[in-house]
């Protein structure tokens, strides 16, 4: 089982090359970075923890710009988006974006996406909150073309683009893994219909049983003809708790991924010493 770390980064946190660094060393597999372009100040959406929107939302980084840091000073670390809001994002331009991320990295990105919660935020981009599922299903089908075809051309609902030429294409092949963030049942379907994995948070699948919950989305993916193996699972924000580590393990979880707060390297790098003695645990 493979073990990643998630982090906001902003101009008050440890920096990208640093924390890539880091994690390379202590042979942790992946770097992982959400993405908020910015955060309205209306709110029509709560914010699902609850409470006020801590400042890193609107602080953060674009993902692409600090995973290509880490990915700059590392030579095996995997950096991830977890995730990256398609229905905000161009598709045309983004595919271009994974594409060089994925050349200068030689073949290390991890295209985590979503569809988003914050309502404003959706709709200052010009997309109908309610629409923003499918719209998102239409960019990563178009960009799977622009990836793959030599002259690509995809005509969708909501998404139209005619002929083109588009390079560099990926390393990967045929195309960087999509791994679809969200909670079950709606985006785990999202993952099987369009996906190459899901990404649920430990914190959601644990209300029903992570084991409960794995085994109904595998069972999900074989209906939709589906081979589970097709779909390894990644869990996020997973506690450090050796116990439930093992079971992820011995239920098949391909990769689980901790939290890492928006601190210095003082607040950060005992919580990734914790980690690297739990992996070491794992490797038994």
């Amino acid at each position: 089982m493979k073990i990643g770390t998630v982090m906001f980064f902003t101009s008050d946190s440890m920096q990208p090359a640093a924390l890539g660094r880091e994690l390379e060393e202590r042979g942790f597999e992946s770097l992982w970075v959400p993405e908020h372009t910015h955060i309205p100040s209306t709110r029509k959406t709560q914010y699902p923890a609850g409470g006020p929107l801590i400042r890193p939302y609107y602080d953060i980084y674009d993902p692409f710009i600090a995973l290509n840091t880490a990915a700059a000073v590392t030579t095996r670390l995997k950096v991830g988006t977890g995730v990256c809001l398609v229905p905000q994002r161009d598709p045309i331009v983004t595919a271009k974006l994974i594409s060089s991320l994925d050349r200068v990295s030689n073949g290390r990105f991890l295209f985590g996406v979503g569809n988003g919660w914050n309502q404003d935020e959706i709709e200052n981009h010009g997309t109908e909150f309610k629409t923003r599922h499918k719209l998102g299903r239409e960019r990563i089908e178009a960009m799977k073309a622009i990836w793959t075809q030599e002259e690509p051309e995809y005509h969708g609902e909501l998404v139209n683009i005619e002929k083109m030429k588009q390079w560099p294409k990926p390393v990967q092949t045929p195309h960087p893994p999509i791994i679809v963030g969200g909670a079950f049942p709606y985006a785990a379907r999202r993952a099987v219909a369009y996906g190459d994995g899901w990404i649920p948070r430990a914190d959601r699948l644990a209300k029903d049983g992570i084991g409960v919950l794995i085994g109904k989305f595998r069972e999900m993916a074989v209906e939709a003809g589906r081979d589970p193996a097709s779909l390894p699972i990644t869990i996020f924000r997973v506690p450090e708790v050796i116990e439930q580590l093992r079971f992820c393990e011995e239920i098949g979880i391909d990769r689980v991924v901790f939290s890492l707060p928006a601190g210095k390297e003082d607040e950060c790098m005992p919580i990734i010493d914790r980690w690297t003695a739990i992996m070491k645990q794992l490797d038994g």
